[in-house]
């Protein structure tokens, strides 16, 4: 390959290499003279540090151009392995390619949009999309290298050995993947990658499913099964959503394409399986179906740091990790109820996963028959309960995403959909008749007609209601712009605990937990916004438009679950168009953003947004799970 640009350029070169004098001392300097930063040192500060022979692993045109104010420049650059020695006629043409590559791009963008989506909309989702396609990056990770080091002259200070991801040697990537954005450097995290896929699906399932696969590959996933969390800390925990998204694309491209990718599900459920058992055995202490996960990537949640260890033996019991642990069991036997369509094996599989899940269900209300619940049912929410080890106990009120998520493990089953299955429904239905002190708690049966349908989910239709009636209200957990992480009571009314307090905040955090750099004490996050409308759509499946719930201070008025389904959507949708005054909640009072003509028409994809306003804060690339956007708009638009 070959870069053509205008001929009047200065070629600079040097050499990809680490600039010892700064790095390592004067004792280095010389080892590797021609270093990466030579062109900055050579424009900024007329340093002689280019190689006067113009050769090396790293070059540059420099152009010195003077560019009157209000006027701009172009200049034409192609990368081509055309060697035809006539750079002028190939930098003629780069117009015309850009053109063409423009047209081509309408044309596929065209088949991916979907019929009722505006013009604007489309232009959400692509722009949503572009950015999704341009976080492709290498990833270059050797954890065995970075701890040992390079080179034996000058090895890494011997604390290195004893830090984070000592436990991680066999963690070896030189790969593309999804990153969360480029704002920083290139890195991922497990959860991000896994919403990340589900989004790139839309154009490109192949590189979305060898992503998902990656983290599950053998230089990923630890042997011991562990899914690495994100290279600051592998082995921190993130939440399990891996199945739920190789469900999810395998879904998506059998709807699309017409063609079920069998290989991909089974290869990943094997896996799978493994992660699965690592969770058990790492984050359910007493083998009760109650986990205690740690972190889950919601940084400063709570009133401690949950990646942290207790004093004195103390546990803390978590909805939140109990509820992904359900909502993990229940994707893992739709995948093996999949499989056993061609492989009758799986029945057995979807068996355990369906026993394990109405244990997990179970235990979040009974608490193995203790005198505490994770659910209240005076405040009609499930909280953290914190355990000593004298069994003495202290439940953190907390109203937060932490008691929403156990809204995620839901799932139903049409007896009349799996006749094929014969062992894996007479199977379920023995566990139902026989085992009712287990059943009544995380599975109960609706009719349909003449059909039944059996729907499995961690509350049931009173404590639905309950926790519904609190995502709803715009005093709690809905905003004009979404759902917040923390209910807005907490404004008023911080919890305290042990000299710490949560209070709504409802843009940037002002605790320092967990680094302080994220905050899940308000603000909206697409990621679990995404997955709480996708359960409302499957409760309302499962219950159907009679089940509905009152909608706070409208005097009577009520709301089926779809159709809060579709107003949450809505509002996610809302927040990156333009209103009646042509403003988009993301940019807030940013003048710029919201009048220029170039910033206006180019949309910034937030990690997060204000709780209240709608505004994007945090990373201003987070084009990762925020991208969900375009999902939403695929699903709602169609």
């Amino acid at each position: 390959m070959r870069l053509y640009g205008p001929a009047n350029a200065h070629l600079l070169f040097t050499d990809n290499e680490t600039n010892d004098l700064r790095v390592f001392g004067p004792e280095h300097a010389g080892r590797k003279p021609r270093a990466k930063d030579a062109f900055h040192r050579y424009l900024i500060h007329g340093e002689d540090c280019i190689n006067p022979e113009s050769i090396g692993t790293k070059a540059c045109f420099h152009y010195v151009l003077t560019v009157p104010a209000g006027n701009s420049v172009v200049l034409p650059l192609r990368l081509t392995a055309d060697r035809r020695g006539n750079p002028a006629a190939l930098l003629q043409e780069v117009e015309t390619v850009v053109q063409k590559q423009k047209k081509e791009a309408d044309e596929f963008y065209d088949t991916i949009h979907p019929a009722k989506a505006s013009e604007e909309e489309r232009r959400i989702q692509r722009e949503a999309l572009a950015g999704m396609l341009w976080n492709k990056q290498l990833y270059f990770c050797d954890v065995n290298l970075w701890l040992d080091g390079d080179n034996p002259r000058l090895p890494p200070p011997e604390s290195r050995k004893h830090i984070r991801n000592v436990h991680w040697r066999h963690l070896n990537s030189m790969r593309i993947l999804l990153m969360p954005d480029k704002w920083e450097y290139p890195w991922f995290a497990s959860w991000d990658l896994a919403f990340h896929c589900v989004t790139l699906a839309l154009v490109d399932s192949e590189t979305a499913k060898e992503n998902l696969w990656l983290l599950l590959f053998e230089q990923f996933q630890h042997p011991n099964g562990q899914i690495p969390a994100y290279e600051w800390e592998f082995s921190d925990l993130n939440p399990p959503v891996q199945a739920w998204a190789c469900w999810r694309i395998y879904q998506m491209e059998k709807k699309r394409r017409g063609v079920a990718d069998e290989e991909f599900l089974e290869k990943c459920f094997h896996k799978l399986l493994i992660n699965f058992a690592w969770w058990v055995n790492k984050a359910d202490s007493r083998g009760l179906n109650v986990f205690e996960g740690g972190f889950l990537g919601m940084d400063n949640i709570t009133v401690f740091d949950r990646s942290q260890k207790l004093s004195g033996g103390a546990i803390l019991e978590q909805s939140d990790a109990t509820g992904w642990m359900g909502f993990f069991c229940l994707h893992m036997m739709r995948i093996a109820l999949e499989l056993a369509r061609k492989n009758p094996v799986y029945e057995g599989l979807a068996t355990k996963f369906f026993q394990h899940f109405i244990h997990i269900g179970a235990a979040m209300n009974k608490m193995g028959g203790r005198d505490y619940q994770l659910w209240d049912e005076k405040e009609g929410f499930f909280y953290d309960v914190l355990r000593y080890s004298d069994s003495d106990f202290h439940k953190l009120r907390v109203r937060s995403l932490v008691g929403l998520i156990p809204l995620l493990a839901v799932e139903y089953i049409h007896e009349d959909e799996w006749g094929h299955l014969p062992g894996f429904l007479a199977n379920m239905n023995w566990f139902i008749k026989n085992r009712v002190d287990l059943v009544g708690n995380a599975c109960f049966t609706e009719k349909r007609g003449a059909a039944q349908v059996h729907v499995l989910s961690v509350v049931d239709r009173h404590q639905l209601a309950r926790i519904l009636e609190r995502l709803f209200d715009p005093e709690e957990f809905l905003s004009p712009a979404g759902l917040r992480s923390l209910s807005r009571h907490h404004e008023g009314h911080p919890f305290e605990f042990a000299g710490q307090h949560v209070h709504y905040t409802a843009g940037e955090s002002d605790m320092r937990i967990k680094g302080g750099n994220s905050n899940w004490r308000g603000p909206i996050w697409f990621p679990t916004s995404y997955l709480i409308i996708e359960a409302l759509l499957k409760f309302a499946a499962a219950f159907g438009p009679e089940f509905d719930i009152a909608v706070p201070g409208s005097e009577g008025k009520r709301i089926p679950l779809r159709a809060m389904a579709d107003d949450i959507a809505n509002r996610m949708i809302g927040l990156f168009c333009r209103d009646a005054a042509g403003r988009r909640r993301i940019h807030g009072n940013r003048k710029e953003f919201q009048e220029a003509d170039h910033w206006r028409e180019h949309l910034l994809f937030y990690e997060y947004f204000h709780g209240d306003t709608g505004e994007g804060l945090g990373a201003s690339h987070q084009t990762g799970w925020t991208g969900l956007v375009a999902n939403l708009i695929d699903e709602w638009r169609g």
